[in-house]
């Protein structure tokens, strides 16, 4: 059987379109042999839907696409594609289903059985769970069709074991006798997951010695991106494909004779190279172009605007920007202070002219001095030169100047900062902080630097971003003869207590055996306090399991100075930390 990998990006709530961009993929795919084609999770709506999925009328106008999509498909080849649904539910339930469209009519639909409610993840907010899992006959096959949860079953994420009523669903399908395991997947991208989930059908495969075949959504929605990485895995255990990573794709695969397997691209036949081990910075870089790329397309924008200081965080920043959209559309303004150093504003037209990105320059001291010599406002800017006051409204000053453009031609505001500055609040409301989205907002400061390095000497292969701006000492320049490392530790420590702090959620004790004590405090005193400025933030791009906002919850108003410093379970008295 010829099966055909449809590696698309939906767009959210577009269910014409989407459905219009499988029908091509589909006509493709028959058009070369294929028997059955595969698309993702939720493919009908675009996912993650949210509370779309409460709108009156939606889950019925995703229930007629079903039906249209099996009118419009020619009967002889089949299509497998995730959906919400309310066919076969009572009240008013929903079911994230899977349906198989052949012979020109609906054959059978699977719901899904094991719904996440951990990280991003909100499914039992909509859907109702389904209570079993029976292979789909096609054409002398039985297709063991799950969704993407449900196959992580025993994973260390969940809890399913202790939960009445719930199964291990592929043992279930192989027990009731699949030749195949299908497994259609919204799956979101975190830069340790595409090994993981790899691992994962290789444990499916070695213990039932059945092949599997996951299909997984790419691109971006709101905060959430998608790396595809769609495959084949034969019964001993091979990779027999691995598609594109951080792109759409379309791959046609013979199961029967594993060797024939060929890339559908525009009408042509194409040889699908063996897949390469990608980087972290490769990963990293990818997952930030693409989330940006679908941001600005889905919401309409064509262009963006953002201030360029001459650092490496609006640097990487910009270059990300170029790729995603074209230099042509970015805009970068320079707005040099009285304390801006004259080879932080060359490295940023340096870079403007690297990249072909126009870029102005307005110097910002008119404006800095306007407040200044405003009545009462003067005495609290004089009290305490360059001071926190005084440097915050340099910052705001210049945010003011990035939103004027932004909203006199439409342009998305994008926000620089990195993770490391937002967790500790080393940034500022208003200000660097003002934009439609965060290009940088879960990327740690050593990351920057190294996806930086990456572009150069890998990626272009050349001086893109110009060495003085990776080389030098970070400085935010708002005040004299200022360095990011005369308040905060030294990037390497703050950014190795940060990951203790965030990734892994590790007590105050136990980084203290790694890190000193004095510094481990008071990043975890500026982490928590800083919240407030946090959920104010721009959305931005999630990279890894405990990014500020969806992937990480926590509260503003709370007295965290009373949780134990411990790192054992035992309850204690002792000093806050």
């Amino acid at each position: 059987m010829k099966i055909a990998l449809a590696q698309l990006n939906p767009r959210v709530g577009d269910i014409l379109g989407n459905c219009r961009q499988l029908v091509r993929a589909v006509s493709q795919a028959r058009d070369s042999g294929a028997d059955l084609v595969v698309a993702s999770e939720l493919y009908i709506s675009g996912y993650p839907p949210k509370d779309l999925l409460l709108r009156e009328g939606f889950i019925s106008a995703c229930d007629d696409a079903i039906a249209r999509l099996a009118d419009q498909i020619s009967p002889d080849i089949g299509l497998l594609v995730g959906h919400p649904t309310r066919r076969g539910m009572t009240d008013r339930q929903i079911a994230n289903a899977a349906t198989l469209i052949a012979d020109g009519k609906i054959q059978a639909t699977i719901h899904k059985v094991l719904l996440p409610n951990y990280d991003v993840f909100d499914e039992r907010r909509y859907f109702t769970q389904g209570s079993s899992v029976t292979p789909i006959p096609f054409r002398g096959q039985r297709l063991g069709v799950h969704i993407c949860e449900d196959a992580w079953w025993g994973e260390a994420s969940t809890d399913y074991h202790s939960q009445s009523g719930l199964f291990d669903p592929v043992e279930q399908l192989v027990t009731g006798g699949a030749d195949l395991l299908i497994n259609l997947s919204a799956s979101p991208f975190e830069i340790t997951k595409p090994h993981r989930r790899q691992g994962l059908i290789e444990r499916h495969v070695r213990r039932h010695g059945v092949p599997f075949v996951f299909v997984n959504q790419v691109g971006g929605n709101d905060d959430l991106v998608f790396d595809g990485r769609s495959s084949v895995t034969a019964a001993d255990g091979s990779t027999l494909v691995q598609m594109a990573a951080f792109e759409s794709d379309l791959v046609l695969v013979d199961v029967d004779e594993p060797m024939k397997v060929v890339r559908l691209h525009e009408g042509r036949r194409e040889s699908v190279a063996p897949s390469e081990t990608r980087s972290r910075e490769a990963d990293l870089l990818d997952g930030l172009t693409l989330g940006l790329r679908d941001y600005m397309g889905k919401c309409g924008f064509k262009e963006c605007v953002l201030g360029l200081s001459g650092g490496i965080d609006s640097a990487l920043a910009c270059y990300i920007a170029a790729k995603a959209v074209g230099p042509e559309h970015v805009h970068g303004l320079l707005m040099p202070s009285r304390y801006s150093s004259d080879h932080s504003v060359n490295d940023a037209r340096q870079l403007a002219i690297n990249l072909g990105v126009p870029h102005d320059v307005i110097p910002i001291d008119d404006v800095h001095r306007a407040y200044e010599s405003t009545t009462t406002i003067d005495e609290d800017l004089a009290g305490q030169p360059a001071g926190l006051a005084d440097q915050n409204l340099q910052a705001r000053i210049r945010g003011a100047m990035v939103m004027i453009r932004s909203n006199r031609h439409g342009w998305l505001a994008l926000a620089t900062g990195n993770k490391s500055e937002l967790a500790v609040g080393y940034c500022t409301l208003y200000g660097d902080m003002a934009g439609g989205f965060a290009v940088l907002c879960d990327v740690l400061k050593r990351d920057v630097y190294a996806v930086s390095r990456f572009v150069n000497d890998v990626r272009e292969a050349r001086e893109i971003i110009p060495h003085t701006i990776i080389d030098k000492a970070p400085s935010a320049e708002l005040a004299p003869d200022q360095f990011d490392q005369d308040t905060l530790p030294p990037y390497p420590i703050l950014d190795g207590i940060l990951e203790g702090l965030i990734e892994r959620e590790a007590s105050i004790a136990t980084l203290c055996r790694e890190f000193p004590e004095e510094t481990v405090r008071w990043v975890a005193t500026r982490l928590d306090r800083n919240e407030f400025k946090r959920r104010q933030m721009p959305p931005g791009i999630k990279l890894t399991a405990r990014a500020f906002g969806s992937g990480r919850r926590m509260p503003m108003a709370a007295c965290f100075d009373a949780i134990p410093i411990q790192s054992d379970s035992t309850p204690t008295m002792d000093a806050p930390a």
